[in-house]
């Protein structure tokens, strides 16, 4: 007999409502909920197969710990034996930077890889923290984080209301939106024009989101920020600056003016390909427009002067006066969000507070670039440990970091390495023990991190749907005990890792004046917490002493657990709204808008200005069927076009003798592939595009689905020197490649 349970899908940043179907213990459908309170019934392929996916044959369902060379089934009591006899040694002998963590972007879509990372990094007290933000969003976290003093502080356009919406390097309509959590990004971007708004693409390729625009322009990849920073110097040389009610609000604008003043269109257009009346012309129709928003996404931030790229975005909405208004670029307000503080000057924002051991990169938001992760591992220096153990949680950067090759080496040289990952995939197979999470039918399920970037303030949460499978452990007891093994606690109760936290943050609440329980006593409030499990009453305190609760009993109407539970389908919070000042933690209470930093690192991109590569340059995609190398293993997820082909322009092609379908081989500076030719007119001249999270051919792994169609890893054509220095973030797009067919000899790049 049938069943119907709701689900939120975290299978992409759209966090869309899911009514499931569920026999016995099986998801044998899942469709869109139509109630459900932010995305009103869409879906996409991906939510569509949540059954294929969550059923995965080769989805590990026991710990596996390798003894004599082999990774082998075993205990969950003899795997976090393991861990502890794997990790301490190493934390006593070298000390906890010799410990590296790997954090994957699967972390936002689950509860407890919100909840336990942090306690880990925290009870490791290791600076060796890499994720997946250094290879997708960090020029945007730290180019807010300059601006507005909080690198988590990122405004997101007004989908619903704006008139006029400029995307660059996005293509909403395959990714379902990033850094913008949007359901049905497609629809949102049909009812603009259909309400009279413009959409405007800037993007090297014509993807389905640059069919759909009024305007699209081919720019040249890479040049993102000469081109808005030409944008920003028509605002200033026309008059067309009105920073409006945010004037207030704002620092800089005059030092502004006097730097940007060597950026004219006509001086960025042969770097950019972008003539110097439409770069004109793009200016003044976003300052004209009754609401604006500018919205930028990895296209932008994945190349050479991302973290300008991602500021002058910001710069732009501020000068036409679109931030902080509606129809603009707003801050959302999540439910789980800290008490608001009053407005006033903060801390700010720093970089570089500590430095990698081998290239001194810097830290940015407490992290080193995942492209550095190699050579701490393989490198002697006298600075310190080289890293010896690797805990990586839902990461696999063999495949989604640059040089994959030299990384897969270095894992292999590990003296331990633990791994919290569902499949035996490119750098599991690397570890030492392996904890295999339970499938998302499983597992709880709220959306801390995507809905603080949510296009409409809601708050949803769903319970498992389907009973944890005997011998599974819940993903929110596989990283308490973990960071117990790691930390030196093991064998304690993991619900001691839940106590602890709660204990804390009611602690430093109680002490805060502006807070809605200052003065109470912490353990009286902490038994008034309801939930089933130590997630559920860490998020019932969230809730509670976040910007729409209860404050412990304060206000009758506020948020709760309990009152979350009963509305299944969600509660609405409202459309985004002005918060300015509220949000700004600089340590002027003000928007700032020329940083220290930024300022420093506008001498490169002048010098930007008389550079243009020769030959071919290099950008990735995006697939809908897709989410980086998450779902090659799930038959109704691949073939179509969600495949592994190099797309070239026909002009190319003929240029260098390349047949359709033709295997060609590329080589970059971190080496060379073979793929399938597409040739396509939907990449402009010049440009070659293959997409990101295949090469599934590496023997050790079990994925036996994506195996039969591994695809090529496109990051192994990168060596991992080209970064963005402000961010640390890897240059992915709009390097220099060299291609030819299979017959043809390619020569060395130059």
């Amino acid at each position: 007999m049938s069943r119907t349970a709701l689900r939120i899908c975290p299978l992409c940043e759209a966090t869309c409502g899911l009514a499931l179907t569920i026999e016995g213990a099986e998801v044998t459908r899942a469709r869109g909920d139509r109630d459900d309170v932010f995305s009103k019934g869409f879906i996409c392929p991906k939510g569509a197969s949540f059954g294929a996916v969550d059923g995965d044959p080769d989805r590990l369902r026991t710990p596996l710990v390798r003894r004599d060379g082999e990774l082998r089934e075993a205990t969950w009591e003899e795997a976090f034996d393991a861990v502890a006899a794997g990790i301490r040694p190493v934390v006593e002998r070298y000390g906890p930077n010799s410990v590296g963590v790997v954090l994957g972007n699967p972390n936002v879509h689950t509860v407890a890889g919100a909840l336990y990372p942090p306690v880990l990094l925290a009870g490791l007290g290791t600076r060796s923290v890499f994720t997946a933000s250094t290879v997708d969003q960090m020029p945007k976290h730290v180019s807010s984080g300059l601006l507005y003093g909080d690198a988590l502080a990122i405004p997101v356009p007004d989908l619903d209301h704006t008139d006029h919406l400029l995307l660059i390097g996005a293509n909403p309509l395959e990714s379902n939106g990033s850094l913008c959590t949007a359901a049905d990004f497609p629809g949102k971007l049909k009812a603009l024009k259909a309400r009279g708004g413009t959409l405007t693409v800037i993007d090297p390729r014509r993807t389905r989101t640059a069919k759909l625009a009024d305007r699209h322009i081919a720019i040249r990849p890479g040049t993102d920020a000469l081109l808005l920073a030409a944008m920003a110097y028509v605002l200033f040389e026309e008059d067309l600056v009105d920073l409006g009610d945010l004037a207030p609000h704002v620092d800089g604008v005059d030092e502004l003016r006097a730097v940007i003043g060597d950026f004219a269109p006509e001086a960025v257009t042969g770097a950019c390909d972008v003539e110097a009346g439409t770069i004109r012309l793009l200016a003044r129709e976003l300052a004209g427009a009754p609401t604006a928003a500018v919205y930028g996404r990895i296209g932008s931030c994945t190349v050479p002067h991302g973290t300008l790229a991602s500021w002058l975005v910001d710069v732009l909405n501020i000068l036409t006066g679109n931030l902080d208004r509606p129809g603009g670029a707003l801050f959302p307000q999540a439910a789980t969000d800290k008490t608001p503080r009053p407005a006033g000057p903060g801390h700010g924002f720093a970089l570089g507070r500590w430095h990698s051991r081998v290239s001194r990169h810097p830290e940015a938001k407490g992290e080193l670039p995942l492209a550095a992760l190699a050579e701490e591992i393989d490198t002697a220096t006298e600075e310190g440990e080289p890293i010896r153990a690797v805990i990586a949680v839902a990461a696999n950067p063999v495949l989604s970091s640059p040089d994959g090759d030299r990384l897969d080496k270095a894992l292999g040289s590990l003296d331990f390495m633990v791994s919290v990952d569902p499949y035996l995939n490119e750098t599991s197979r690397h570890a030492d023990v392996v904890l295999p999470p339970p499938p998302p039918s499983q597992s709880p399920h709220h959306d801390f991190a995507l809905n603080t970037l949510a296009v409409r303030n809601q708050v949803r949460y769903t319970r498992p749907a389907v009973p944890l499978e005997a011998g599974r452990m819940a993903e929110s007891e596989i990283l308490a005990r973990l960071v117990l093994a790691a930390t030196g606690m093991h064998g304690a109760d993991p619900s001691a890792v839940d106590d602890l936290v709660i204990g804390q943050t009611l602690g430093k609440a109680v002490k805060e004046p502006h807070s809605p329980v200052h003065g109470r006593d912490p353990g009286e409030l902490a038994a008034q917490l309801t939930g089933l499990t130590g997630p559920e009453r860490r998020l019932d305190m969230m809730l509670r002493l976040g910007p729409y609760g209860d404050g412990f009993g304060v206000r009758q109407d506020g948020l709760t657990l309990e009152r979350l539970l009963a509305h299944p389908h969600g509660i609405d919070l409202g459309p985004l709204a002005s918060r300015l000042p509220q949000p700004l933690k600089t340590v002027s209470g003000k928007v700032e808008l020329l940083p220290g930093p930024i300022a420093d690192d506008l001498p490169r991109l002048r010098a930007a200005l008389r550079e243009r590569a020769d030959g071919l340059v290099l950008v990735g995609r995006r697939h809908l069927r897709s989410n980086n190398s998450w779902m090659h293993n799930v038959p109704v997820l691949t073939g179509g076009s969600n495949r592994c082909t190099l797309h070239i322009h026909p002009e190319d092609a003929e240029r260098l003798g390349v047949r359709d379908g033709a295997a060609v081989r590329l080589k970059g500076a971190g080496g060379e592939v073979t793929a399938p030719a597409e040739v396509t007119d939907g990449v402009r001249p010049g440009v070659v595009s293959l997409p990101h999270g295949w090469g599934h051919d590496r023997p050790g792994t079990r994925l036996s689905h994506a195996a039969a169609d591994p695809g090529v890893n496109v990051n192994q054509l990168l060596d991992g020197s080209l970064l963005d220095p402000l961010s640390g973030n890897a240059v992915l797009n709009g390097v220099p490649v060299e291609v030819a067919s299979v017959a043809e000899k390619i020569t060395a790049l130059t």
